[in-house]
C-alpha cells in the first residue's frame, strides 16, 4: 500500500509562488500515475494536474494551465506542484492522489491512494 504525505501549503498573497510536495512511502512509487486535487469550502474536489510515471506526460486543468508545473523525482519519490502566481481562487485544501491502474485521469473517483491534504490560502 501507497502512503502519501502533503507538505508546503501556507498562506500567501496574490501573485505570489509556492510549491507543494508529497512524499510517497510504501509501494514502488514510480510505477504510477500520480495526480493533485484540490477542494474549496462547500465545492466538490476538482483536478488539478497529473503526471505519467515517467515523467513524460502531464495533464492540468484549464484554471491552472500556464501556472502550475507538475513534475516528479522518482528516486525521492516525491512529487510536486509547482504553483505561480496565485490567485485568490486557488484557495483550497490540495490534495495528491496515486492511479494504481496507471493510466491518466482527471476523476477523482479513479484515484485509490490520497493523502490527508495541505491548506493553501491565497489573499487579495
Amino acid at each position: 500500500q501507497v502512503q502519501l504525505v502533503e507538505s508546503g501549503g501556507g498562506l500567501v498573497q496574490a501573485g505570489d509562488s509556492l510549491r507543494l510536495s508529497c512524499a510517497a512511502s510504501g509501494r514502488a512509487f514510480s510505477n504510477y500515475v500520480m495526480g493533485w486535487f484540490r477542494q474549496a469550502p462547500g465545492k466538490e474536489r476538482e483536478f488539478v494536474a497529473a503526471i505519467s510515471w515517467s515523467g513524460s506526460a502531464t495533464s492540468y486543468a484549464d484554471s491552472v494551465k500556464g501556472r502550475f508545473t507538475i513534475s516528479r523525482d522518482n528516486a525521492k519519490n516525491t512529487v510536486y506542484l509547482q504553483m505561480n502566481s496565485l490567485k485568490p481562487e486557488d484557495t483550497a485544501v490540495y490534495y495528491c492522489a496515486v492511479d494504481l491502474t496507471n493510466v491518466l485521469r482527471t476523476t477523482p473517483e479513479k484515484y485509490d491512494v490520497w493523502g490527508q491534504g495541505t491548506q493553501v490560502t491565497v489573499s487579495s
